[in-house]
Formats: C-alpha cells, structure tokens, sequence
C-alpha cells in the first residue's frame, strides 16, 4: 500500500495449546492460547490489504510499513500477548461463563418467565451452582425493536434480587443502559455493569461506574459495541468491513472511558452480535473475535438462542437453539474469548469441560 494515511491491524491465527504450539509462538492474553502467526490488515479509505505472516516475518514486514504505522505493529503484540489481570475476583486464564437473568416481560427468550423476585433469585442461585461465575441481571430487555423501560421500573425490579444473589455470594452484574439504575444496583451489591451501549447511552453512566471502581476495586465494566437503540438499530446497518468497523468503534469508546478515568485492566469488551449486525456482518465478527484482544482487554460474547443462531441453524424457537449456541460457544474459545453469556450454563459449561479436556490437555 502506498504512502496513503492508513491503519494497521493484527488478528491472532494458528491458535492451539500451548504445549502444541511451534516454536516461537507467543500465548494470546496470557490465557489457555499459543498463535505462531498473524492476518495482518492495513486498511485506507480507498483499499484494503491482507497478508498472513508468521510472527517471525512480522518484524521484517513491519520495517516497510509508513514511518507513522510502525510503531502500532509492537502496541498490537503486546496488547494481543500481554497477561490479562483477574477480574471481579477470578483469573481469565479458562473461559469464564456469565449466566442471564431477565426481568423483563418482553425478552426474546425467556421474557416474562422470571418477573417474580423469588423465582428470579432462585434461578440466579440455580445458575451459579451449574457453574455460572458471574449472574446477569437486567429488566429492560434490549432485543430488536425492543422499546425503553424507565429507570424507575428497572430499580424496583432488579434492587431486590440483585441483594439477595449478593448476600449468597454470588458475582452479580446489573445489565443496563441508566446511570440511575447502574448506581441503585452497586449500592446493592452488584459488582459489574453490563451496558449494551458502551456507558454511551446515559451520560451520567461514565461517572457512575469511575466513582464505584475508585470506591471498589472489585468493581468492573462490559463495553458493548451497538450503533442507535434497540427500537431501531437493526433497520438498515451497513459496514464496510464488519470485524475492523467494529473494532474501531469499539476502540474510540474504549479510548473514550479510559480517558475519562476507568481502568483498562478491568473493562471488559463485547462485539455485541445481534445488535446492529445483520446475519452476515455477525458472522463476520464472529469468525475474527481474535482480533478484539489487540484492545487489550478481556473479551466478553453472547451468542445464545440469538436470532444468528437461528438463521445459521434454521431454528425459529429460542428454546431450541441449544446445539447451535454451543457450537458458537466452542468456536470463540477457539479464538480465546474469555466471558461467555449464556442462557444455559449447565450444558455450556458441560461442553467447555470436555473442550478443555481434548483440546487443551
């Protein structure tokens, strides 16, 4: 590519375990992951340019590159290979599962099915002892189309249920768009905030969640990709390159917090599928979710009984989305992805043991 202003990006390939890996292999996040080799994209306005390069070519390669694109080829590496710190109190060194909890009448799987605070509990406590490490609590359902819920309502909903699951012990986390809600949910005893628009949405969530991790160091943030709101947000996206718009977008509001003073040692990111994603721009995130460790952050995904799942899978009923969930599942271990949020724990976590146990040992 000639002296054209662009952008370089490195995604991990050849990932395997690391007592398989070649030698020269680096481990990817410092997780259960060895790569031997990179697709590295330089991307300009008017071209894109893809070449896969062991990583003993990559530093020769490099050297040709524009004197301004240089140096983000070593800020890559050691984002992509640097150890992530443990979060909410556990290590990201095996995939980590974040069990769901819907408070809401409308959600697109199980809408109206925990509305009461003790079926509600008792299924957080069920979803914790199937081998969720973190419980996902959220009462305004984001689905497409999916219309706003106030404040209010999310608090009466979720303040309960969220004391209780943390009076057992339990890592809970308030999934919500409302810096109201996302304060009522810290004070009672939540210690992650899973917002969908990236503290994007509210502009009072930003200062909220940089005051509770400055008075908790136990507390982190998920950072969602998703253009618009849910009523409106899969109409008519349109991307470019789908993995290297989302990484973008996601790394701007990334830049964004850790700027405004969060931590990037406890932020998680999350590509958001299904969110702003048409069939094909989520198979195309999907299939490089690797790139998103050059963030340098922990990696969160969500695939269960989505409507990707059916449309790959021909599967019109969520509760029939199971094969296909897990085969998502598999597929971003694969890649080193170290949050899963899921739906169904207990077989998720079944099919994460016996992964680990042939692939990995």
């Amino acid at each position: 590519m000639d002296d054209e202003a662009c952008r370089l990006y490195l995604r991990p390939l050849g990932l395997t375990a690391p007592e398989q890996a070649l030698p020269g292999a680096r481990r990817l996040a410092g997780g259960w992951l060895c790569f031997d080799r990179c697709e590295a994209v330089l991307r300009a306005e008017s071209a894109v340019e893809r070449r896969v390069l062991s990583l003993a070519d990559l530093d020769g390669w490099a050297v040709r590159l524009p004197d301004r694109v240089q140096p983000s080829c070593r800020l890559w590496l050691d984002r992509l290979t640097a150890e992530r710190r443990p979060i909410l109190g556990f290590s990201l060194d095996r995939p980590r599962l974040m069990g769901i909890v819907n408070l809401t009448p409308d959600s697109f799987s199980d809408g109206g099915r925990y509305l009461d605070a003790d079926r509600a509990v008792a299924h957080g406590m069920e979803l914790a002892r199937a081998g969720a490490d973190i419980v996902d609590i959220g009462a305004e359902s984001t689905r497409p189309g999916a219309m706003a819920v106030a404040p209010e309502a999310q608090i009466a909903r979720v303040v309960p249920v969220i004391a209780r699951l943390a009076g057992q012990g339990i890592v809970v986390s308030i999934d919500t768009r409302s810096a109201a809600v996302m304060a009522a949910a810290l004070a009672a005893g939540a210690r992650l905030v899973n917002d969908v628009s990236g503290l994007g949405h509210d502009p009072r969530a930003l200062p909220v969640v940089r005051e509770a991790m400055g008075r908790d160091a136990g507390v982190a943030v998920v950072l969602m990709h998703m253009r618009g709101e849910p009523a409106t947000m899969n109409r008519a996206p349109v991307y470019g390159d789908p993995a290297l718009d989302v990484f973008d977008e996601l790394a701007e509001r990334l830049q964004l917090c850790v700027d405004g003073g969060l931590d990037r040692s406890r932020i998680l990111v999350d590509p958001g599928i299904g969110f702003a994603k048409r069939m094909e721009h989520g198979a195309a995130v999907a299939r490089a979710l690797s790139l998103l460790h050059g963030l340098g952050c922990g990696v969160l995904a969500g695939f269960s009984r989505k409507g990707l799942v059916r449309r790959w899978s021909d599967q019109t009923e969520p509760g029939d989305r199971l094969p296909g969930s897990l085969a998502a599942a598999l597929s971003a271990f694969e890649q080193g992805v170290q949050v899963l949020r899921v739906h169904d724990v207990r077989e998720t976590a079944q099919a994460r043991d016996v992964w680990e146990t042939l692939r990995m040992r």
